[in-house]
């Protein structure tokens, strides 16, 4: 199946706690950086996940945010630092690749933002994702 969906990462799960509805994954990237993503508990039984399952997290790139450092007393689980790799900016709104350790993520975001963060290529930058913004496919 293609996917129009650019932000993927290859990891295994290594926990999995369930709720009533929904449940957390926690998935080990190649890297070593830990991702949490929030999905149904019908899509852990779905998909089969379990501590050891290979799977692929998704992220659309409108669902990525950046800092230009690690943000501390916020929600977000997912913070990945990277480095800006290009910044495409149009009038009203700019795509800027990241490149991490487990590959490249996008974040679309607002020319504005870009502007006043400062955005170039060699930026150092921390890509945050909502745990409920991440879906889970397996490999």
């Amino acid at each position: 199946m293609s996917l129009s969906i650019r932000n993927q990462l290859s990891g295994t799960v290594t926990a999995v706690t369930t709720g009533e509805v929904m449940a957390t994954v926690k998935v080990r990237l190649t890297s070593g950086q830990e991702l949490t993503a929030a999905v149904t508990v019908d899509a852990v039984k779905d998909l089969g996940l379990g501590a050891g399952s290979a799977v692929r997290a998704l992220v659309k790139s409108t669902e990525v945010s950046l800092a230009t450092g690690p943000v501390a007393g916020l929600s977000i689980r997912n913070q990945i630092p990277g480095t800006v790799a290009e910044v495409a900016t149009g009038s009203a709104m700019a795509g800027v690749k990241v490149d991490v350790a487990d590959g490249s993520l996008t974040a679309a975001i607002t020319a504005d933002a870009a502007a006043d963060l400062g955005l170039a290529a060699g930026s150092t930058v921390v890509a945050l994702i909502k745990s409920t913004e991440v879906s889970l496919a397996t490999a």
